[in-house]
């Protein structure tokens, strides 16, 4: 390492974000992003972070290894995520509801049981990883998570079925949040759809070896096939959680297997966007700004209306197709291509978001028309006479996800200020719960298999979810063609932005801000 490249930047002060040498005390250090902190201990002038930048196959290099390190460790366990989740709708085509008595109507408030567990959980969940130890914290819920499947093991009535819910609900709160903090303190702007994409795309892997591994439990005799499911699913969770609190870092200045300049090149990267990249300090004023922009209010109406879709869609599909086949094991091979499709739309979407610029609201929008197809088909096709029709319907109607994925990871690239990312995505993730938690009461046990209302729901919020998706991408165009005026005024050809120092600026207060259509 050049020892002439490596000097502390707090000397200057002609920049407006600047911070003076003498002035470099606790206070400054709440105010600066945390990155900033770990460049001025180590010493790492912004010229040398600035060249490091500059050596393109060190840069790309440098993606892999957290492609083949970081990425892994977040679709593993979204795999064991997804699978943990459902197996509840696993169980319920074998011998759930005979051996504990539950009714369907029951059986519909187990999701909302969760969920509203979800939702009181996450946003203290962030606080406290933002505060703390984000993979510890990870890693702690994980195994925490297990021990309560294993737990529902033993239950043998709704009330204890519905208190595991419950608990699940609460660690299980902390992936998904988090897990979109982790991709935008990894990875560069442009490269987070995709990266998100991969882990989220593991829910349609877990959906296939879910579905897999219930058919395989399914041929047991002599035990119950539901119990069996959940002590499996739980142990397997807690061998994975200790293997994350071991292996998962907490953030990029504390990852142990990266090196000093290829952190730096970690943060150097996170700078291009201009969103910050990790600050342990909350701000109340951005808290304030997440709630008042309109920006986050049109991305929690399309998350609310599209997990009202997930709610029914992910609870009630075994149901719909066991309404096809009419045999328990049939009805959870036949669930298998699900994974495999939803795979397909999440990746395909997320590179498409990824290859081609200002394209995400268009993805958005676009992967909800398979959707609506989809659901006409489940509705309205005969069972009798075109059982592969409903199926098909089934298959394609999982487009929606793609939609959700772009959406969940926009307060991740498009806004400015730790505090105001992290508290705006707790908002994004409370209608992700709320949606949830409507989603499943629209599926009347009086309609099965046909499910009438909950179709027409399905329908009424993908149609209502591409208009917020065009909205949204007119507000965000409004935004840049004013902010390009500005600076077209003000004779401002942009600043460097490792010249500038990282104050944990929002998108309202940084003018060289530019947001992501």
């Amino acid at each position: 390492m050049d020892e002439s490249k490596i000097k502390p930047e707090f000397a200057v002060d002609e920049d407006p974000v600047s911070v003076k040498r003498e002035e470099y005390d606790a206070t400054v250090v709440r105010d600066l992003d945390a990155t900033e902190v770990f460049l001025h201990e180590n010493n790492l002038s912004h010229e040398y972070v600035q060249e490091l930048l500059c050596d393109e196959r060190r840069v790309k290099r440098l993606v892999r290894k957290i492609d083949l390190t970081v990425l892994p460790l977040l679709a593993g366990t979204y795999v064991l995520q997804y699978i943990d989740k459902q197996a509840l709708s696993y169980a319920a085509v074998f011998d759930l509801f005979t051996d504990t008595g539950i009714s369907l109507t029951q059986y519909s408030w187990f999701a909302s049981v969760f969920y509203l567990a979800y939702l009181f959980a996450e946003y203290p969940w962030s606080y406290l990883a933002q505060r703390t130890l984000m993979g510890k914290i990870i890693s702690g819920c994980v195994i925490a998570w297990g021990a309560i499947l294993m737990l529902t093991a033993a239950t043998h009535d709704f009330a204890g079925m519905a208190a595991c819910r419950f608990l699940l609900g609460v660690f299980e709160s902390t992936i998904t949040p988090l897990f979109i903090m982790i991709v935008g303190m990894w990875y560069a702007r442009d490269e987070q759809p995709f990266r998100a994409g991969v882990f989220y795309s593991c829910n349609g892997v877990g959906s296939m070896l879910g579905g897999i591994l219930s058919y395989a439990i399914g041929q047991l005799q002599g035990f119950a096939v539901w119990r069996a499911i959940f002590l499996l699913c739980g142990g397997v969770t807690m061998i994975w959680g200790v293997f994350l609190f071991f292996f998962l870092p907490d953030d990029i200045t504390k990852a142990k297997r990266f090196t000093l300049e290829e952190k730096a090149i970690l943060i150097g990267r996170g700078r291009l966007g201009r969103t910050g990249i990790l600050n342990h300090s909350i701000k109340l004023y951005q808290v304030k700004e997440a709630f008042s922009d309109p920006q986050v209010g049109l991305l929690t109406l399309f998350v609310l209306l599209n997990e009202t879709i997930n709610g029914g869609i992910a609870n009630f599909g075994k149901l719909i197709i066991e309404g096809v086949v009419h045999d328990a094991l049939r009805t959870t091979a036949l669930g298998i291509p699900s994974g495999a499709f939803q795979v397909l739309w999440i990746l395909t979407g997320t590179f498409l978001a990824s290859r081609f610029r200002n394209v995400r609201t268009l993805v958005m929008a676009i992967y909800l028309i398979p959707t609506i197809i989809g659901t006409v088909m489940m509705w309205k096709m005969d069972r009798q006479t075109s059982p592969y029709g409903v199926l098909v319907g089934y298959y394609i109607c999982g487009a929606y996800v793609c939609s959700l994925v772009l959406a969940m990871q926009m307060p991740a690239t498009n806004l400015g200020g730790y505090t105001k990312r992290t508290t705006a995505t707790a908002i994004v993730f409370a209608a992700y719960c709320i949606g949830n938690i409507i989603g499943p009461h629209a599926f009347l046990a009086s309609e099965a298999p046909t499910y009438a209302t909950g179709c027409k729901l399905i329908i009424s919020c993908s149609a209502t979810q591409v208009v917020v998706a065009i909205s949204l991408r007119l507000l965000l165009i409004r935004r840049n063609k004013a902010r390009d005026a500005a600076a077209t005024l003000a004779n401002d050809g942009g600043s460097t932005v490792l010249d500038e120092m990282a104050v944990d600026l929002t998108d309202f207060e940084n003018p060289h801000f530019r947001y992501v259509l």
